[in-house]
Parts: structure tokens; C-alpha cells; sequence
């Protein structure tokens, strides 16, 4: 029940923004236009998210045949943690990342990169399938992919502002049109700030309890965030409002997205890690010092 009111939330608060933004381009005939589309990006959103996020990334489909190792993996861990088995899926991307999706925990997906899973060794692949596993235990994958989806269609909104900035009805004008603009993606990014860095500690927590392995997982977000530092991720680039879905921000442009950062910072998130391991005697695994693209072991990973 609290997950079902917290996505009404959500939704709510994004249909909210259209109204605004519609009226702001268009007075009542704008704010009518812009009802309709929220009332249908909702419907899209909810039945239909998981799908559009997965192709915008191109993720491909595995089984066991396939991709035996991973989804053996996803496999045990989804029955560690008392959860449907999700689907599974590869994306062939360089840049070293992981997400999840789906509306609910009968409809969820575990999306990994080529990257991730050349440069992780087991332990850390498994410590992230298990962060996102948790995501889906914490059913945050609804909200967190309505959030992707309803926050690319404000940015889309605000880019039709210039088409409807010389309306007699536009209450704005032209200088309040380009301030639209610019506003208008800023609080879809507030939105995401919100919905996302709190979730992201919990998961990284969830982590721990399912694969008993938090160090593991420290190791792994040291090496994604030096990955992700250097190699540009072109989906996610095309698609930002998707970056929040991501174990660790797959976009550029650092100091935009300090300012407005979708995740904790990673020297946090591994302090927490190295706080949790001291409880719970995690097995062997050391946070590497310095490792750029993952090259701090000869090994290319267990299934890359």
C-alpha cells in the first residue's frame, strides 16, 4: 500500500508539471492539450516503461543457453532474496553499468553491460545483480522507471515551447517561453534528485544482506564510477532521464551533474559498504585504490 501511494505520488506530481507547463505555453487550451498528454504518458508509463527503457538502451534477452553464468547468478540471488525470477538482459556498451525495471516484481528486468561484466570479477558481478535485485524487492523500479519515462516527456514538452512561444494565450511571452525552457527539465531533474539517491544507499544495504558480500560491492562501484568517468555511455547521453535507473550516473558533464546529482557520491556509498562489512564478515574482496577501466587485474572478467 505505501508503494501504490508513493507512485500515485509521483504521478500526480508529474501530471501536476504538465498542467503547469501547458498553461504557461498555451493558457486553458495548452493546459487542456497538456492533460490529455499526461493522462496518456501515464498510461504508456505504467504498462510500458520497463519496455521503452530497455530499448533505449538496446538491451538484448538472455536465458540460461546463452548467458549461463549471469543468469545462474541472477537466478540464485533472486531465490536468496524470495523473488520471481526477472528477466534478464545484456547490453552491448563499453561503459561498465547495471540497472533494473519493471512495474512490479512479476514484471522485472536486470540489465547488465558487455562492460560491467568484463571488467567484474564473480563476486562483485554478484554483489551488483543483488543491489538491483533489491531495487525490485523495494518495489522502486515502478517509480524510478515512471520518473525516467514522465521526465523525458516534460523535457520534450518544454522543446516544443518555441512552436507555441508567439501564441496570443501564452501567458509567458517570449522571454518567460525560453525561461520554460530551461525551468522545465530543471524540475524533472529535482524530481529525479528526490526520487533516486536515498533509494540507492537502501539498495547498496540490500546488497549486503543478499550476497553477504558488501566489500565486493564497494570494489565494484570504485571500478564503475572510474569506467563510467571514461568512457562515454552514447544511449544514456541521448536518453538523460534515464540516468537515475543506472548503480552508478552514466552521464558526463561533471559539474552539471554535481549540481544535480541523480546518486550519492560513490566515496559515500563505499564508506557505508566498508561500515556494513564490519558487522556482517563479509568473504575476501579488497576496494581497489586505483582502477581505470578495470585494469587493476589481469582477469577480463568471469563471463565478458
Amino acid at each position: 500500500m505505501k508503494g501504490f501511494a508513493r507512485t500515485a505520488l509521483l504521478m500526480a506530481a508529474m501530471t501536476g508539471l504538465f498542467l503547469a507547463f501547458g498553461y504557461m505555453l498555451g493558457g486553458q487550451g495548452g493546459m487542456m492539450i497538456a492533460f490529455i498528454i499526461a493522462f496518456a504518458m501515464n498510461m504508456i508509463a505504467y504498462w510500458n516503461a520497463d519496455t521503452l527503457v530497455l530499448k533505449m538502451h538496446r538491451a538484448q534477452p538472455v536465458d540460461a543457453r546463452s548467458a549461463p553464468e549471469l543468469y545462474r547468478s541472477v537466478e540464485t540471488l533472486a531465490r536468496r532474496a524470495g523473488l520471481p525470477m526477472p528477466a534478464v538482459y545484456i547490453i552491448e556498451n563499453d561503459q561498465p553499468n547495471a540497472f533494473a525495471t519493471g512495474r512490479n516484481p512479476d514484471h522485472a528486468a536486470v540489465a547488465a553491460t558487455t562492460g560491467l561484466l568484463r571488467i567484474l570479477n564473480r563476486d562483485e558481478i554478484e554483489a551488483v545483480l543483488a543491489h538491483e535485485l533489491t531495487h525490485i524487492k523495494n518495489r522502486d523500479t515502478l517509480t524510478m522507471t515512471l520518473t525516467a519515462t514522465l521526465a523525458g516527456a516534460i523535457s520534450m514538452l518544454a522543446n516544443f515551447a518555441l512552436f507555441f512561444g508567439g501564441r496570443r494565450d501564452n501567458p509567458l511571452g517570449f522571454v518567460g517561453t525560453i525561461l520554460m525552457m530551461i525551468l522545465a527539465p530543471l524540475a524533472a531533474m529535482l524530481v529525479q534528485m528526490a526520487i533516486s539517491r536515498t533509494r540507492e544507499y537502501a539498495a547498496d544495504h540490500g546488497s549486503a544482506e543478499i550476497s553477504g558480500k558488501p566489500l565486493a560491492l564497494a570494489s565494484a562501484l570504485a571500478k564503475l564510477q572510474s569506467g563510467a568517468a571514461h568512457i562515454v555511455n552514447r544511449d544514456a547521453e541521448a536518453n538523460p532521464a534515464t540516468a537515475h535507473l543506472f548503480i552508478v550516473n552514466p552521464l558526463h558533464g561533471q559539474a552539471f551533474d554535481n549540481l544535480f546529482a541523480t546518486h550519492p557520491s560513490t566515496e559515500n556509498r563505499i564508506a557505508r559498504l566498508q561500515e556494513i562489512a564490519g558487522g556482517i564478515r563479509p568473504r575476501r574482496t579488497s576496494v581497489p585504490t586505483s582502477t581505470p577501466h578495470g585494469t587493476d587485474s589481469p582477469r577480463r572478467g568471469p563471463w565478458g
